[in-house]
């Protein structure tokens, strides 16, 4: 049954502005006119604002403007009144030091300026890794309705006559050129077959990671997440979005009422099915702490434990994001899921209907790509967290990305304190390492970094690659991209930079990994801990820019969504106050 709610007409948001014959309504109203407006566009009618990630310096955005034309044509035609406006576009192939430390800047953006505009409800325009959860968290923090459509992934590469994924054939080909596998030249040929087409990473990276995520948590059309950047149905989803938009303003569906604890338990399950990205863990905390919902690490390992990855995509399997949209997309995903008990079927999308009554008629037209749950790429995939006395707080590590051998594993620390001192020295060949060792590196976590870099994924020394090594035990304080793979701890909690344990390890300590038991432990003696511990000092700040030292001083830990800590929670959309 669809969502019924409000009573319609009654007196929106936006006719605080324009509502009216006084001085203040008729400012506000002939200003907009300058744009060939009729007046009865004003009549009390729902303004939807389409909020645009658009930006040419965040390529995968780049293509946004037309998308959003189309929004625009089904905000017509369901009656409202649509108005575009840029925010900040966390763009994550050229922004340094990070994108995710302008994430909560993006958020921050989308809320105030959700807020003080005349606005009923609006359009999140997203694409780049950041741009959905920043958006999803500064729509959930004004709670006004709010519905996501992304760009889509782009076309896949194609590279001598093999499948190239974005970001996971960088990662994969830069270490090949190390172990003189490829030659640099060839690198540099297969570079103009990575990116052919708009749109963001064609693998199960973060981006199309977080497209799934919106979906699984209603805040999407039902089948957004798939569809190539430049197919035509792309632009159908965003028509049909403009005119549900205007529907959900009628019925005043909010946020709130589709982000849920089922929604989010939803999601989690899901994100282990389709080998999602370890990035998501942060971006899902961190909503949720928007929207007044408790979630935590325990519950992305509770729930993700006993999940099958069923979705056979790079980083984790082999195909990319346009076989996985021939094959059906998320929707097949969450129908097998919800036949295996695993969601919540009754949760509330943005459509107004159940998530059950969404996927009812999703059907598997490959399955080779999206496979039976009796032929899952890994039976327990999910986020792994693992605790012990190096990672009180808690780390992630991703099963399906990893390597099965590595799972259990104890091997003598090589340690870097920071990002530069690995760059500096993992290519010596006087490096004391082998492929039994553990490479830690510290201080990149959400103030070491600052902004916690998606350094995590640390490549291998060209000694341990040159023997046909693929894969290292790896551990920091960092994230990893959601294209990467290998055995990786991220998400160290307490992060190095204060003051965890991580930042007292020590080259030749033991380190003692176990996946299954959930333990990760630094093998020495707790004393000697707590006597590296209160000697510790925490490293010189970085020079700070204004956003830097907010950033600095607010950020959460990553075991809290790196959030700032002054934006948890709704703050809602009353009207601010005039101010002529």
């Amino acid at each position: 049954m669809a969502f019924k709610r409000a009573d319609w007409p009654r007196r929106l948001r936006s006719q605080e502005w324009f509502g009216g014959t006084g001085r203040d309504q008729i400012y506000h109203r002939s200003w907009m006119r300058n744009q060939g407006l009729p007046a009865d566009l004003f009549d009390g009618r729902p303004v939807i604002g389409i909020c645009n990630t658009w930006s040419e310096l965040t390529p995968c955005n780049a293509h946004l403007r037309d998308l959003a034309q189309r929004v625009k044509h089904g905000i017509y035609e369901a009656g409202g009144l649509p108005v575009e406006f840029p925010v900040f576009s966390p763009g994550e192939s050229s922004l340094r030091p990070t994108a995710m430390m302008f994430r909560n800047l993006c958020a921050l953006d989308v809320e105030e300026a959700l807020r003080a505009n005349p606005v009923d409800g609006v359009v999140l325009m997203v694409g780049c890794d950041k741009s959905t959860p920043a958006l999803l968290m500064g729509a959930a923090s004004v709670d006004i309705p709010a519905v996501v459509v992304t760009g889509g992934p782009m076309l896949n590469g194609k590279w001598r006559g093999q499948e190239v994924g974005s970001g996971t054939a960088l990662w994969q080909m830069s270490e090949m050129v190390k172990a003189g596998e490829i030659t640099p030249d060839d690198f540099l040929e297969a570079e103009q077959s990575m990116s052919r087409s708009p749109g963001s990473c064609n693998t199960m990276g973060t981006a199309s990671s977080m497209a799934c995520m919106a979906e699984a948590l209603g805040m999407a059309l039902s089948g957004n997440a798939a569809i190539p950047a430049v197919d035509s149905r792309r632009r159908v989803v965003a028509h049909l979005t403009g005119r549900r938009i205007v529907e959900m303003v009628k019925e005043d569906l909010k946020p709130s009422d589709v982000l849920t604890r089922q929604a989010f338990e939803n999601a989690i399950r899901t994100n282990g099915a389709i080998g999602g990205s370890t990035n998501a863990v942060v971006h899902l905390l961190a909503i949720a702490g928007r929207v007044g919902v408790a979630l935590s690490l325990d519950d992305w390992d509770r729930l993700g434990r006993d999940v099958p990855t069923i979705v056979d995509l790079m980083p984790s399997g082999r195909f990319l994001m346009e076989e996985f949209f021939y094959a059906g997309g998320l929707p097949v995903v969450l129908r097998s899921l919800l036949e295996g008990g695993l969601l919540h079927g009754a949760a509330l999308t943005v459509s107004g209907r159940s998530l059950a009554e969404e996927v009812a008629g999703a059907r598997n037209w490959n399955e080779e790509v999206i496979r039976p749950v009796d032929k899952a790429l890994t039976a327990h995939g999910g986020i792994a967290v693992l605790r012990g006395n190096l990672t009180p707080l808690g780390a992630v590590i991703k099963p399906s990305a990893a390597t099965p051998e590595l799972m259990v594993h104890r091997g003598k620390a090589v340690v870097f304190e920071d990002i530069d001192d690995y760059r500096r020295r993992i290519e010596d060949e006087s490096l004391e390492v082998d492929e039994t060792c553990i490479l830690v590196m510290k201080n990149c976590g959400p103030r070491g970094y600052p902004g916690m870099a998606e350094v995590g994924n640390m490549g291998l020394p060209p000694k341990v690659l040159r023997k046909g090594i693929k894969d290292m035990v790896r551990i920091s304080d960092a994230r990893m991209s959601g294209t990467a793979y290998g055995t990786v701890v991220l998400h160290a909690a307490p992060e190095a930079a204060v003051g965890g344990p991580l930042a007292i390890v020590r080259e030749g300590d033991m380190i003692e990994l176990d996946v299954p038991a959930r333990r990760l432990h630094l093998d020495v003696p707790q004393e000697e801990i707590e006597r590296r511990l209160a000697a510790w000092t925490p490293p010189a700040p970085a020079p700070e820019s204004g956003y830097a030292r907010l950033f600095h001083q607010h950020v959460l830990g990553a075991d809290q969504g790196v959030d700032f800590d002054f934006l948890r929670g709704r703050r809602g959309n009353a009207v601010p106050r005039e101010s002529h």
